[in-house]
């Protein structure tokens, strides 16, 4: 019988703009998020999730299980608690026994742990439950706003050897090369015209429920295309690359990771990026993703942090939600991009950005919350999404802590984080 888990979101680490509009266990991590993945990874059964308290209204809006509820009462019964900041399915997890906490040596956080109920209550109350420590020697959770990348090769290989055991396979449609002997799979609903090349010599391919390939596209794996997507005429796909869903993709792609509901719709490269959703890029936005030294790349995690080594050679724009850039935007080696920010300047994009910033040749201001709000709601009912409450609410929330100021109103709303910024 599956063990009962609960994945929780600790808030720790830097991981902002990945975790602005999202729990860090629906961060997309390769072809699945990381919830999906350890759920279908481990012998467990999700029956609850844990949030910072900013983040619970939207979060419940989405969570098929109950939010910041402890579990019902059955003292007795074992429960497993997961870090949504873990990405993997680990052996060390699955292992634990009744009171023992796995925790990262690097940087002593919990991984997870195993209680009873009346423990995990305990616990999520401010307890201290009786626990005994399991050090794990490797660095296996997301800590800054880069980790993605560090996990991005191992978590796609784990998502196409589960999909591709899984998925329905389609026959080849004619006049589609395919070469290669590892898996191809092209669900019955997918469509791929004649002409699309798809490599799987290096690699496995999926190409999802009602996903697009349109004519002179080129695929090399390990790649997925997720449902809904498109990949334009002659698009190059190139390998580690997972494209969420519902986007549009042209030009040359590689190594890079699409949240979902993205468009870079026109010619320019991309490369060992994270591409956040509701994000557009303009017409020849190009990014490096190698410093011409060929050494370590350094980033900032926040734009007021001090700079850090992000263990990568390769490394592109780590993009939050809703920002978009101009047409010719260049975007240099490990740029981070925050939620909102809308890019119009001839200057290259660096460093990292606050949310919400509106960068144009006149300088840098504030992206205004009304016109925000405007602009993102119509790019979502463009693909027939509608805004709700509560993720107008978290945007408004997000706009007033890195501006604070206070916009909107509404009953029961809190205000602290308008207090932190005095």
């Amino acid at each position: 019988m599956p063990t009962p888990a609960i994945l929780f979101d600790d808030a720790k680490g830097l991981l902002s703009p990945l975790t602005d509009l999202r729990a860090s266990f629906e961060i997309r991590t390769g072809a699945l998020t990381t919830a999906e993945r350890l759920v279908a990874g481990m012998d467990i059964e999700l029956v609850g999730a844990v949030v910072p308290q900013t983040m619970v209204e939207l979060i419940e809006e989405s969570s098929p299980v109950p939010v910041n509820r402890p579990p019902e009462p059955d003292d007795d019964a074992e429960v497993l608690l997961i870090n949504g900041r873990c990405p993997l399915p680990l052996d060390a997890i699955g292992n634990l026994k009744l009171g023992e906490v796995a925790i990262e040596r690097s940087s002593n956080d919990m991984v997870a742990v195993r209680l009873t109920n009346a423990g995990v209550r305990a616990l999520l109350t401010g307890g201290n439950p009786d626990m005994q420590t399991v050090e794990i020697e490797d660095e296996v959770l997301l800590a800054r706003p880069w980790s993605w990348r560090a996990f991005r090769d191992r978590c796609l290989a784990w998502d196409l050897d589960h999909l591709t055991e899984r998925m329905p396979k389609a026959p080849a449609a004619e006049g589609v090369q395919r070469l290669g002997q590892l898996p191809i799979c092209v669900h019955p609903s997918a469509t791929v015209a004649p002409t699309v090349v798809l490599n799987a010599e290096d690699g496995p391919i999926v190409i999802d429920e009602n996903a697009v390939v349109r004519p002179g596209a080129i695929i090399t794996g390990p790649a997925y295309i997720g449902p809904g997507s498109t990949v334009l005429e002659h698009a190059l796909v190139k390998a580690r690359t997972a494209i969420g869903p519902v986007c549009k993709v042209a030009g040359e792609v590689g190594g890079t990771v699409f949240q979902g509901y993205a468009n870079k719709g026109h010619a320019g490269h991309l490369g060992d990026s994270w591409i956040g959703e509701w994000c557009n890029l303009g017409a020849d936005t190009t990014n490096s993703n190698l410093l011409n030294t060929y050494t370590e790349i350094t980033a900032r995690a926040t734009a007021d942090s001090k700079m850090e080594k992000t263990g990568q050679t390769f490394l592109g724009v780590t993009m939050g939600d809703h920002a978009k850039t101009a047409i010719g935007t260049r975007i240099m080696t490990g740029a981070i991009v925050g939620t909102g920010v809308m890019h119009a300047a001839s200057t290259p994009i660096s460093g990292t950005s606050k949310a919400f910033d509106w960068v144009t040749d006149a300088g840098t201001k504030t992206y205004r919350l009304g016109k925000f709000v405007e602009v993102a709601m119509a790019v979502m009912q463009r693909r027939g999404v509608t805004q709700s409450q509560p993720y107008a609410r978290r945007l408004t929330v997000l706009h007033e802590t890195v501006t604070g100021e206070a916009a909107f109103d509404w009953p029961g709303k809190d205000t602290s984080h308008l207090a932190s910024q005095k």
